[in-house]
């Protein structure tokens, strides 16, 4: 029997569940980010805790940020700008979100925004309406006021190259979420812009050696490379020798094996096991359940649609519902 977990603002429009899956962040249309709590850990009904006021244009994205770092989350609001808001609970006063950090842009919007931890740092990519993509270091794990700009640059596999200003729609980024021994960070990201070179998905790698940002990897046949790119996703590895990731495109979404060797040049391998399309809709969002094993697909269908491969491999649709209200 379906159960009701909480019951939302009307005006929501958009949420973000924290890596214990124990708290739930939600923007509205108002600018209000609203925080809900169970109270419970056994329980799955969930309450309004706390809400604050992030700006007049309303709230389209919030991103959790680790768990290590404290209760803290990222806004992007209408406007396209991006800020921080931390948890404060002091004596015996009541627990509020208050305004850590904003970062301002000069005339572009931030479309996107991941966080990654490596070697206990935390990392934050931002992806802009103008092609640029910035990554940002926390300078101290106790101060979320304080970030150091690591990195800047533009989604293209010959990482010299600069093209001129773009005009991106939309971004998706999604870092590689469980890193092994040896392996440096790294995330996937790609662009929905007027600029076809930015579109596909290309996996980026920090290179430890030269403290820089290398593309290893491009998930695009030849003929799909100008494709615009809706959604990313990098799923979690249990024991497979490659990693999977899923990219969707107007073509339908398609199931990528990253390989972990890279050949003489640094690049890795690619392989596409599999196009998941026979519907018309453009995918919003993805995410794949703990095991890796199982992708979650939501589009301008309304549907929530669930994928699994076969044990031979093969893609397939397990299941589409329509989420009740």
């Amino acid at each position: 029997m379906e159960k009701s977990l909480a019951t939302l603002d009307n005006g929501t429009t958009c949420s973000s569940w924290n890596y214990s899956g124990q708290r739930l962040a939600t923007g509205s249309v108002d600018g209000t980010l609203s925080i809900f709590d169970s109270g419970d850990p056994a329980s799955t009904s969930f309450k309004c805790t706390s809400k604050a006021r992030v700006g007049e244009s309303g709230v389209v994205k919030v991103v959790w940020i680790p768990p290590l770092f404290g209760d803290a989350v990222a806004c992007i609001d209408g406007n396209g700008s991006l800020s921080l808001w931390e948890e404060f609970a002091e004596d015996a006063q009541a627990v509020e979100w208050k305004h850590s950090k904003s970062f301002q842009s000069n005339s572009a919007k931030v479309l996107d925004v991941q966080f990654g931890v490596f070697r206990t740092i935390l990392k934050m990519v931002v992806a802009h309406s103008d092609g640029q993509v910035k990554v940002y270091e926390l300078s101290n794990p106790l101060e979320l006021k304080i970030w150091q700009l690591q990195a800047e640059f533009q989604n293209l596999t010959d990482s010299v190259a600069k093209l001129a200003k773009a005009s991106c729609f939309s971004a998706s980024i999604s870092w590689n979420p469980q890193r092994g021994d040896g392996q440096e960070m790294s995330f996937v990201l790609g662009f929905n812009s007027d600029t076809p070179q930015l579109n596909s998905s290309k996996v980026w790698e920090f290179d430890l050696d030269h403290q820089r940002w290398v593309p290893v990897a491009e998930l695009a046949l030849p003929e799909d490379r100008k494709d615009q790119v809706f959604s990313v996703a990098w799923a979690p590895n249990i024991g497979r020798p490659y990693e999977v990731i899923a990219v969707a495109t107007h073509k339908g979404i398609a199931i990528w094996h990253l390989g972990s060797n890279p050949d003489t040049d640094g690049r890795l391998s690619v392989e596409r096991a599999a196009l998941l399309s026979g519907y018309e809709a453009e995918v919003w969002q993805m995410e794949w359940d703990m095991s890796g094993m199982t992708l979650a697909t939501t589009g301008t269908d309304g549907l929530v649609r669930l994928w699994q491969s076969n044990l031979n491999g093969i893609w397939h649709e397990q299941a589409a519902f329509e989420p009740t209200t």
